[in-house]
């Protein structure tokens, strides 16, 4: 028969579970900082030799050669990543000012894909200092340079600045953007506002990527009772940072006036009826297909609530009638995934 644990056993458990995690996570980081470090170094005395010319043309080659020699199971002393060590030192020269970076802190393979497609510092400063509050990995901090963050993050036409105190108008402010890249998306020309719903649920994990982190999904269509009418919500969400729900609705067209004042009407709604004490001022998105500038800021002029607008890009819309020939994206991995196993075989 087994001894019978404490009451407290559990709990005593759990901390040393989280305590270990902590410390591995703190190794992995102090390995990357100490790998990148090692890089940086490595490339500031290959541009010292290079432009000194002590060793010919070619030195970056020998001492690729060299180095494998000497470390034959290491990886990462190639000729190419040599000279990419030295690009990395290039972009960060001064080195008191890289040990402070969120650069140094940040895997290798991030830093390449900082280095390869972004040319101006303070956006690989953003990016850097992005994929470290959220986690990103590798793909993930790829897909959001392509796609524009830096432009797009703030940009939603808002009268928070009229309706929310600071800073957290500004918070507030950042946590939208504009327009919102749903190519994740293919939908046909005739598609309504619930087929783009349908669809974003369907995709819900990308459709919360693009939202950005904090975000919590608590429904699509969510219910609400007015003087015995019940009205729907397209999408609700909470924003764990700003500590407030954000209702989102969805206009397949242009934006027009009326959608603010219905938008004020929802907002004032989940205020009263779902809103808690604590919580921050409800948030209104208004996700159209185009909108003109002029337009939305007379409409949101005056209105009390926290309201903005911004527009979506879809991918091209395909003929209705093709979408049930295509195979889906799930499908499309699928094979994928089998030819590289008959390919390993």
């Amino acid at each position: 028969m087994s001894e019978l644990l404490p009451q407290d056993y559990p709990a005593f458990l759990q901390s040393l579970k989280e305590r270990i995690r902590q410390a591995q996570t703190r190794a992995a980081l102090a390995v990357s900082r100490e790998l990148m470090g090692l890089y940086w170094q490595i490339g500031r005395d290959l541009e010292a030799a290079v432009r000194q010319g002590r060793w010919g043309e070619k030195v970056i080659e020998r001492v690729a050669g060299d180095l494998k020699r000497e470390f034959p199971g290491v990886e990462g002393f190639s000729k190419r990543n040599l000279e990419r060590m030295r690009a990395f030192y290039q972009a960060y020269p001064d080195e008191g000012q890289f040990a402070a970076q969120p650069v140094s802190q940040l895997p290798w393979g991030h830093n390449l894909v900082l280095l390869q497609k972004l040319k101006d510092p303070a956006q690989r400063l953003w990016y850097a200092e992005q994929a470290l509050l959220n986690g990103w990995s590798r793909a993930i901090l790829e897909m959001q340079v392509e796609s524009g963050l830096y432009h797009r993050q703030g940009r939603a036409l808002t009268n928070f600045a009229q309706t929310l105190p600071p800073p957290g108008s500004d918070l507030a402010q950042q946590v939208l953007k504009d327009p919102y890249n749903f190519d994740f998306l293919t939908l046909h020309k005739e598609a309504n506002e619930r087929h783009l719903e349908r669809a974003l649920l369907e995709h819900l994990q990308r459709f919360m990527l693009e939202l950005g982190v904090g975000f919590a999904f608590v429904g699509s269509q969510y219910p609400l009772e007015v003087d015995g009418q019940d009205y729907y919500l397209d999408l609700l969400f909470y924003h764990l940072k700003l500590r407030c729900y954000v209702v989102i609705d969805l206009k397949m067209t242009e934006f027009k006036p009326e959608y603010a004042g219905k938008m004020n009407f929802y907002l004032s709604a989940v205020d009263d009826l779902l809103r808690h004490p604590t919580d921050g001022p409800t948030l209104g998105l208004i996700l159209c297909k185009s909108k003109r500038k002029l337009t939305v800021e007379y409409a949101l002029r005056d209105l009390a609530k926290p309201l903005g607008v911004s527009s979506f890009q879809l991918a091209e819309a395909l003929p209705k009638e093709l979408e049930a020939a295509l195979p889906s994206v799930e499908q499309l991995e699928a094979e994928l995934r089998r030819d590289d196993e008959q390919s390993d075989n």
